[in-house]
């Protein structure tokens, strides 16, 4: 009976002295609120988004989204690098801190790099962890120079016949006039408004191009009228160049003195040869005297120009015959008087 009364009391204690422990010590009994696993940071999607078009430079806005899994991770920063394709050089550099990233989630973050508005761009994006780099990811950016700025958006361009069965061009011509060796063209564009509002301010200019010297025979211009949303409208001028050529009709759209849109169609005029778009230019004989600019002649001014012959009547051969003459003459009086 007594030993069972002496293990009671020492279990007892034993038990009181646990509580007592656990109160004086705060977290003993709790788990511990700090995650002491190592921390995993990886770069996942990237999005790249053209922002602040201008004539010289481009602003490419990146978004990536970085996944955090594991403990703690400290220090967390990301350098991004927009490296010219072509030279290797670095055009730019941009730096951010995201700090200290803790729980399991995704973080997301956007960075702009200001480039030149031409060719192609590799994107590198280092992450790195306390000075330590964990995670790396590359993309290209590819045809830069084609970002159209702001200043040069137009809703209107030259149709595009998408669904004829025909090929079918957005400049057109027919012949109304031929004399004296030259042509006269009626050229007609089409021009369509793809957008919402009404649309107007618009200056076509048309030329005609001579297909393999690119000497400009005859050029026009004339305002666009307004073109309500998603109408097409046509805009016509007649050109007159040299005949038996062929030539390439460039029509050159303008808004506010800005080129918004370009479109050139072949006109066959030398029966000889026949241009089709995207072939090779051959030479059909140009003579650059047919597109010559009328000038006015001084009316002081002898038109004539002078010209020396290689004939026996030239005034070089005379001299010479003379001269001749003169050495046989002498000769023949030192015959005649010894």
């Amino acid at each position: 009976m007594r030993r069972d009364v002496l293990l009671a009391g020492a279990i007892a204690l034993l038990t009181l002295t646990m509580v007592a422990s656990a109160t004086a010590v705060p977290g003993v009994l709790s788990e511990p609120t700090e995650d002491v696993r190592p921390s995993h940071l990886d770069l996942r999607d990237s999005y790249v988004d053209a922002h602040d078009v201008t004539g010289e430079t481009v602003t490419l806005s990146l978004t990536s989204t970085l996944e955090h899994r594991g403990g703690a991770a400290e220090n967390v920063t990301v350098v991004t690098r927009a490296i010219d394709a072509d030279t290797g050089l670095v055009a730019t550099t941009e730096r951010q801190t995201l700090g200290d990233v803790t729980g399991e989630r995704d973080v997301s973050f956007t960075r702009n790099l200001t480039v030149e508005r031409d060719g192609d761009y590799r994107i590198e994006t280092t992450v790195a962890e306390d000075g330590r780099r964990v995670s790396v990811q590359r993309r290209t950016v590819r045809n830069v120079g084609a970002l159209t700025p702001a200043y040069a958006r137009s809703t209107v361009a030259f149709h595009r016949f998408e669904n004829a069965n025909t090929p079918l061009r957005a400049i057109s011509y027919r012949i109304v006039d031929v004399a004296d060796n030259e042509t006269t063209l009626n050229v007609t564009a089409y021009l369509t408004n793809s957008g919402d509002d009404q649309a107007g301010g618009l200056s076509l200019r048309v030329r005609a191009r001579q297909a393999d010297s690119n000497v400009v025979a005859d050029e026009s211009a004339l305002r666009v009228g307004q073109i309500r949303p998603g109408r097409t409208q046509t805009a016509s001028t007649a050109l007159t160049v040299p005949d038996g050529y062929n030539y390439w009709l460039d029509g050159i759209l303008r808004s506010d003195g800005v080129i918004v849109a370009t479109e050139s169609a072949p006109a066959n005029l030398d029966p000889e040869e026949t241009l089709t778009a995207n072939e090779t230019r051959r030479d059909v004989g140009f003579d650059s005297g047919d597109f010559a600019e009328e000038t006015v002649e001084d009316g002081g001014m002898d038109g004539r120009a002078a010209t020396s012959t290689a004939g026996g009547s030239g005034p070089g051969f005379t001299a010479l015959a003379a001269l001749v003459a003169l050495v046989a003459a002498t000769l023949g009086l030192v015959r005649r008087h010894p």
